[in-house]
């Protein structure tokens, strides 16, 4: 905003409250709105006595919420006023919706005033993989040889996930990014093999909700896909992975001491 002359200084500009002299006293306290006040310095403030403006520091000085006069005033001196600047560098609260992005310094804004969904990041990120070679020629729900991944320097954030016969529940709701991958071997002559997503949002039916697909001729593979799922209730809003199309010989890959066939999901967000 351009100006015309000088540039307005913001402050915090009040009016103490009347205070009445007393005989033989040189402090007094004071107030705004029967409220202590403290001013920044004397320097802040505008003192007048006897309508005389005083010197700060000479003719009074300051000390919490209390003026001293440098002598003590007696019947018949009137304090006409005393305006606090406040700190004159001070642009007091701003009014709402007036604070812009490029108001904000860089790094600034620090967890601790992030809104409590968001305190910490990302709250919510699991692990999980197949132990052991799993449903060799059979097309079914992925129900055991599940664990969550425990080597290498694994992580894990927030409470995790929780798996029963092979379906998976949330600890909180939130939209999470579910990947997965799946390492085939493929049986002679398998031109396809399913490892199936499936969600629920009814605790009850369950949709396939994306595929890694492999197929060949006695070969091993790998294939993965990825989803985004919105769990907005964490008793009725699960997943399961399942096979589809699998031959003689076409069986999911596993083992316990690295990821072969297996997945994360990591919470992004509120629902």
């Amino acid at each position: 905003m351009s100006y015309i002359g000088r540039k307005p200084t913001v402050g915090n500009f009040q009016i103490c409250d009347a205070i009445s002299v007393v005989n033989g006293q040189a402090a007094y306290t004071m107030q705004v709105g029967s409220v202590n006040v403290l001013p920044e310095t004397a320097n802040h403030m505008i003192v007048s006595l006897n309508g005389v403006i005083q010197k700060p520091n000479s003719s009074f000085t300051v000390s919490g919420s209390t003026i001293t006069f440098s002598s003590n005033l007696t019947t018949g001196d009137v304090i006409d006023f005393i305006q606090i600047l406040g700190d004159v560098l001070d642009l007091g609260v701003p009014s709402d919706g007036t604070v812009t992005e490029s108001k904000i310094g860089s790094n600034a804004v620090t967890s601790a005033k992030m809104f409590s969904g968001f305190a910490n990041g990302i709250t919510e990120a699991d692990q999980w993989r197949l132990t052991t070679t799993t449903n060799s020629g059979t097309d079914a729900v992925v129900s055991s040889n599940w664990e969550r991944v425990d080597t290498d320097g694994y992580g894990k954030i927030g409470t995790g996930l929780t798996n029963s016969s092979g379906v998976f529940s949330f600890a909180s709701t939130g939209i999470y990014l579910i990947l997965f991958q799946a390492n085939y071997t493929i049986g002679s002559g398998d031109p396809s093999a399913f490892f199936i997503l499936q969600t629920t949002t009814n605790n009850s039916t369950y949709g396939d909700a994306a595929a890694a697909i492999g197929g060949g001729s006695s070969i091993q593979l790998s294939a993965g896909n990825q989803f985004i799922f919105d769990v907005t209730d964490v008793s009725n809003c699960k997943f399961r992975f399942s096979t589809a199309s699998f031959a003689s010989g076409t069986a999911l890959q596993g083992d316990s001491g690295s990821n072969n066939t297996c997945f994360s999901a990591t919470r992004l967000g509120d629902t």
